[in-house]
């Protein structure tokens, strides 16, 4: 503790880690600590089931009929799941020839844009070019694009071109799905994040303390735990660590459920990922369905877990989710959790403390991938290069470090 580092991350969640190993990769002496005797904070996979149980207060034991509970790992934030059952969206001519368009673009050749300004044209008037019903377009706003809502509309078209092609180019490299997945559970990419930073010097402490983030003159100086003060230049930290830098912008309701059946119109799929856009109930915010299951070992064997989220808009959070719950019965268990959003009000030019944005109701990562890009270039002030990462690890590997 008794050291100066270059950086001091607190909380293991999911953008802690990959900060920690990027800013270890770059040569940054850091020191990682969570209060918690577990990695992966706000989303850790919680085992056995036995824990959850005792998490969401829910008296007594799991039932026989659920197994080991050492057999389960579930998510307590669904993310980077795998999606099925588009293609029939695909077939329609209209989409088919709109995605041939996106697929050929090219901001560099003007010979493919088919008379479409990426920089003056809205994605409004895209959809309009190719004669596109508003169905498919709430699914290629919201499923495809991954937006959370319609502003993107009557914004330049290029980001959306490219956030499509990202979404096509993903789904043609890994066949029926566009997403991963880690076997046992999301807590598994926390942990490796924080292999990567140890195996470049990083230290870890996990169930230890904060009692003080030290701060001289309105900058960051160390962090101090167990009456020992550990020194540094940048702290990174999750909202709750620093409660007096953020603000509420929301809350996300989150409910687990636990089936004994696959979801009903998926072809039996066991994994999938069901967005029910806005506009189709009424809402400001998109509802998101998730489901893994005994296939990706964080189930007994014939057991789903299904996670719905979204974004609270009124004072009864669970009937917001009822169109979502309504394709999942019958369920066995619910888990229902209402968790406050923070963003940082400060932003770290003065104070150099990068605060993390509490994650949102979405089943993907992309909005979190914003969020580590935005804290690294405040802390670096410059752009995150992924090249420049596998050209330092092969730099001490050599190219066996791909293998």
């Amino acid at each position: 503790m008794n050291e100066e580092y270059d950086v001091i991350v607190l909380g293991t969640g999911l953008t802690e880690c990959i900060l920690s190993g990027i800013m270890s990769v770059k040569g940054k002496k850091v020191l990682h600590m969570d209060r918690n005797s577990y990695y992966g904070a706000e989303s850790a996979s919680i085992t056995p089931l036995e824990d959850l149980y005792k998490r969401f207060s829910i008296p007594g034991s799991p039932p026989e009929s659920m197994g080991k509970g050492r057999d389960w790992n579930v998510d307590l934030i669904p993310k980077f799941l795998m999606a099925n059952g588009l293609m029939g969206l695909f077939e329609k001519r209209r989409f088919r020839k709109f995605l041939v368009f996106v697929a050929n673009f090219d901001e560099s050749d003007p010979k493919t844009m088919e008379g479409v300004d990426p920089a003056k044209m809205t994605m409004r008037d895209v959809y309009k070019k190719f004669d596109l019903g508003q169905d498919v377009i709430d699914f290629t706003g919201h499923s495809l694009a991954l937006y959370r809502t319609d502003d993107y509309l009557d914004q330049p078209c290029l980001d959306t071109i490219n956030r499509i092609k990202l979404y096509s180019e993903s789904l043609a490299r890994y066949g029926k799905s566009p997403y991963l997945y880690p076997l046992y559970g999301l807590g598994e990419l926390p942990q490796g994040f924080a292999r990567l930073s140890a195996i470049y010097g990083g230290t870890y402490m996990l169930n230890k303390p904060i009692e003080e983030i030290v701060m001289e003159n309105g900058r960051v100086v160390g962090v101090k735990s167990e009456g020992e003060i550990a020194r540094c230049k940048q702290l990174i930290c999750d909202p709750s660590y620093i409660m007096d830098k953020v603000s509420k912008v929301g809350q996300v309701i989150r409910v687990i459920c636990i089936m004994n059946h696959p979801i009903k119109n998926t072809s039996d799929a066991n994994s999938c990922q069901i967005i029910i856009p806005q506009n189709q109930v009424n809402r400001k915010h998109d509802i998101y369905v998730c489901m893994i299951s005994y296939a990706h070992n964080v189930a007994a064997q014939g057991k789903y877990v299904a996670i719905v989220s979204t974004t609270v808009e009124t004072g009864d959070p669970e009937k917001e989710i009822k169109p979502a719950l309504d394709l999942l019965e019958p369920v066995e268990q619910k888990f229902v959790s209402i968790s406050d959003q923070y963003k940082p009000t400060d932003m770290g030019a003065e104070s150099q403390v990068f605060i993390s944005r509490t994650y949102d109701a979405t089943t993907h990562f992309e909005t979190t991938c914003d969020d580590i890009k935005d804290i690294y270039k405040r802390m670096t002030g410059t752009e995150f290069d992924f090249a420049e990462m596998e050209r330092k690890k092969n730099d001490i590997f050599g190219d066996a470090g791909d293998q």
